[in-house]
């Protein structure tokens, strides 16, 4: 192979890294270092591809404007986000288990990547078979739609225990963060594309050709995600701590209280699901005040991607030197927002209609959602060592997996007493979590 060849993804490296030796190599295996310039880079276009999906399927935007467009009962609309949040999370703490037992874990990823395209492929096919009259009624796609988000959701869950523990085996710390926040912006800067295109196509808007474009167009991301991945090169780890599922599992959730690092972090994490919780409502508020135009489809993935391609290396690269300071900020920054959409809401609510000032609110809390997100992820991952990766990140998110569950009473909080109120009480939760996340231990 030519040398100019074998020298362009070292080169590539460098200057998406910010790594001039090429060498950085901290908290990972001796002969995982000459290759981390490969692991970064197919690690750096897997998530972006994933990421690039996550957005075109997403379960508080896109999943339900399919449910409500083919006519599914609204019942079904309020099962996507909990369950694809939470079954993503509480599985877990048993498949980790099973990963230890395994020196090499990508093929875990590998597989619940598959896992997740087959999924979408499977709602994309019960889109072609909807009547009103028959067998298929838009009730019975509803239930149709369930049954694959759950199946969806349990791979993302084997996908995320083994990206943790894969990223800490084959990237060095210092550059963890910023391969999180480049996969963010790129997958950003592809979200704003589809958006636009979808903006100046409005007669699609709400089509069953949409739908399988983006549902389709998502399977494909996640089976080229899958082929990336399966590429990476990992070398073999540790096997101890394996053993029957259940038991183990119960022993790892004693790490809450005997590692007082790791349960103060879990705790901090639990309190900043506020900044993810409080835009359905903001949007709820806009949409009162507003036309519809604002709030279709194309112009919330607009905001979003854009919140992603421009916040998203800024949050990771910071991550890198003080992510628990990341974990701050964007809890401040999410409660800032929810306060000054309560203060314009309480003023002149009419305000929240216009495109300049509704856009602007939900940028901002995509942004501070993108940064709370970054930074936890970065700080799990350092925080944890070769050996217990896998385990810590089972057990954080099998707790905030059932917290997600609980999350659903904020509905009934709305119900009583409007969204309003549910507002007040998340802007209070993120202003709790900024302070505590200052107290954390710097872990870089």
């Amino acid at each position: 192979m030519p040398k100019h060849t074998q020298e362009l993804p070292e080169k590539l490296y460098q200057y998406l890294a910010e790594d001039e030796d090429a060498r950085v190599c901290k908290d990972i295996p001796d002969e995982a270092c000459n290759e981390q310039p490969k692991a970064f880079l197919l690690h750096l276009w897997a998530l972006t591809l994933t990421k690039l999906g996550d957005s075109l399927v997403s379960a508080r935007l896109v999943l339900p404007w399919m449910l409500s467009a083919t006519g599914a009962p609204a019942f079904f609309i309020s099962l996507l986000v909990p369950l694809r949040e939470s079954l993503s999370l509480l599985p877990q703490l048993f498949i980790a288990q099973r990963m230890r037992e395994r020196p090499v874990r990508k093929w875990f990823w590998v597989w619940g990547s598959i896992g997740q395209a087959l999924a979408l492929l499977a709602m994309v096919s019960g889109l072609f078979f909807i009547h009103d009259e028959g067998w298929f009624t838009p009730l019975t796609f509803g239930w149709w739609v369930i049954v694959w988000l759950i199946v969806f959701s349990l791979s993302r869950g084997i996908c995320s225990v083994a990206l943790k523990d894969v990223t800490g085996k084959t990237i060095s710390k210092s550059r963890r963060g910023r391969l999180t926040g480049l996969a963010a912006t790129s997958a950003g800067f592809m979200t704003l594309a589809t958006a636009l295109l979808i903006i100046f196509a409005p007669q699609v808007d709400g089509t069953t050709g949409m739908f399988v474009f983006l549902l389709g167009g998502a399977a494909l991301l996640w089976l080229a995600a899958a082929w990336t991945f399966a590429a990476v090169p990992e070398v073999p780890g540790a096997t101890s701590g394996g053993g029957n599922a259940i038991t183990e599992a119960v022993k790892s959730m004693r790490l809450l209280w005997t590692d007082r690092d790791f349960g103060f972090f879990v705790g901090v994490r639990a309190l900043l699901v506020s900044s993810a919780f409080s835009i359905p409502y903001i949007v709820v508020l806009i949409q009162q005040q507003s036309d519809g135009a604002f709030t279709g489809l194309g112009s919330l993935m607009l905001a979003s991607g854009a919140a992603g391609m421009l916040a998203g290396r800024f949050w990771g690269r910071w991550s890198d030197t003080a992510s628990h300071h990341v974990m701050a900020a964007a809890a401040f920054m999410a409660s800032g927002v929810m306060a000054i959409t309560l203060i314009i809401a309480m003023i002149e609510d009419a305000l929240l209609g216009l495109i300049g000032v509704g856009g602007a609110l939900i940028f901002l809390a995509a942004v501070a959602h993108q940064g709370a997100r970054i930074g936890r992820k970065t700080y799990l991952v350092d925080m944890a060592t070769q050996e217990n990766r896998a385990q810590l990140t089972a057990v954080s998110n099998t707790v905030i997996g059932a917290l997600l569950l609980l999350g659903m009473l904020l509905g009934i909080l709305d119900q009583w007493l409007g969204t309003h109120a549910v507002l007040t009480l998340l802007t209070v939760v993120g202003v709790v979590a900024g302070t505590l996340a200052l107290r954390l231990r710097a872990v870089e």
